[in-house]
């Protein structure tokens, strides 16, 4: 039997016919998901936190995880030259975030990314990757948690809206590691992230976490593997998205959004506990979300498996609620989008992150300037 897992590895370039690729406009990537010619590598700044190891070093000497892949993520891994190495060490607990910063070269520039966090074990640390500017980039994350480390993981995506991204991060969790990945999707006109996390030993724990919010014309899509292996591991998946589109701009103002969701508990994987929901909130005409939960079960000897998945239209009645409270019509829309968002951002545990998050939401909704009236959520 194929699996949900044996189904993600490819051996050519996608045609858009495959499950893997069959929502992404691969039309408006310009070739990066099938070749990629001399590219440059990416450009990263750093903000290191105090005793937290950086270095780069030859990509050949970085041992791929094992685990998925496909042939645009393979593609950019052969054409990286240099790779970013964090190394949270042993026994080490970090006060503040690592903070990696890309910044795009521009749309005309093809460039290539390869960063590998580390957190040997029983480590405790949050790594942040922001993306910024405009780019057509592909970008490989490898993501390995020590046994007993505590990670956390950030990607945002805060491009310019003429930029591709494609990226896969994929982590290995070890014996009583806990790994959290949170995926900030907002800016970009084309962003495929496929997050992936395998175990390598009981008593691992992995959470994935992504907010994103599509405006007219953009294509957000996000795919999350979790690969149950091994016994008396757990995992939960929550990723919650916004929509709007823009009718008056006809197909070029439509916003779109992909989650595709797998979990597989192999025959081995006895004892685990899993769920995994989706929850899309569409604000205007011209919005397409696409939810897609998948889920595999090879044995029966679990402690729990489920997942959920549901796209609403915003609410108009508690628009007027808070309207006929006399709270304008704009801070009321913000107060319901931002309480649609909050169960899954104050996940996140960084609260000057959190606070980021929630700006960048007032500004995707055009009501940045509205902090006063906000400060009594």
């Amino acid at each position: 039997m194929t699996t949900i897992a044996d189904s993600q590895v490819e051996l050519a370039a996608p045609t858009g016919r495959e499950e893997a690729w069959r929502f992404t406009p691969l039309r408006q990537l310009r070739g990066i998901h099938d070749h990629l010619d001399v590219p440059t590598q990416a450009n990263i700044a750093t903000q290191i936190a105090d005793g937290v190891r950086f270095d780069v070093v030859d990509t050949a000497s970085c041992a791929p995880t094992s685990g998925p892949t496909d042939w645009a993520s393979s593609l950019a891994r052969a054409a990286t030259n240099q790779s970013a190495v964090v190394t949270i060490p042993r026994e080490f607990e970090t006060a503040e975030p690592t903070v990696l910063t890309i910044s795009g070269s521009g749309v005309e520039v093809t460039t290539v990314g390869h960063i590998v966090i580390k957190a040997e074990a029983f480590s405790k640390a949050v790594v942040v990757i922001e993306h910024t500017g405009s780019a057509t980039y592909s970008e490989n994350v490898d993501v390995y948690v020590g046994d007993g480390a505590q990670l956390t993981v950030l990607t945002v995506q805060a491009w310019n809206d003429d930029t591709v991204h494609l990226a896969r991060q994929h982590a290995v969790v070890g014996r009583d590691a806990s790994y959290r990945s949170f995926v900030a999707s907002f800016g970009g006109h084309v962003v495929r992230i496929v997050p992936t996390v395998e175990y390598t030993a009981p008593g691992g724990s992995a959470e994935l976490l992504g907010a994103f919010f599509a405006d007219a014309g953009q294509h957000l899509e996000h795919r999350s593997l979790v690969d149950h292996s091994v016994p008396n591991c757990r995992s939960n998946v929550m990723y919650k998205g916004a929509l709007k589109g823009d009718p008056d701009l006809g197909p070029a103002g439509v916003a779109h959004t992909v989650w595709v969701g797998d979990v597989i508990i192999r025959a081995a994987a006895v004892g685990t506990e899993t769920y995994e929901v989706n929850r899309n909130l569409v604000l205007t005409d011209a919005a397409r979300a696409d939810s897609v939960p998948n889920l595999e079960i090879e044995t029966g000897e679990i402690a729990g498996a489920g997942h959920a998945s549901a796209t609403g239209r915003f609410d108009d009645e508690q628009l007027f609620y808070l309207q006929s409270r006399g709270i304008p019509a704009d801070v009321a829309t913000r107060l319901v989008v931002r309480g649609f968002f909050a169960d899954v951002i104050y996940r996140l545990g960084v609260p000057e992150w959190e606070d980021r998050l929630a700006s960048i939401i007032d500004t995707e909704l055009g009501l940045t300037g509205t902090d006063d009236a906000g400060d009594d959520e």
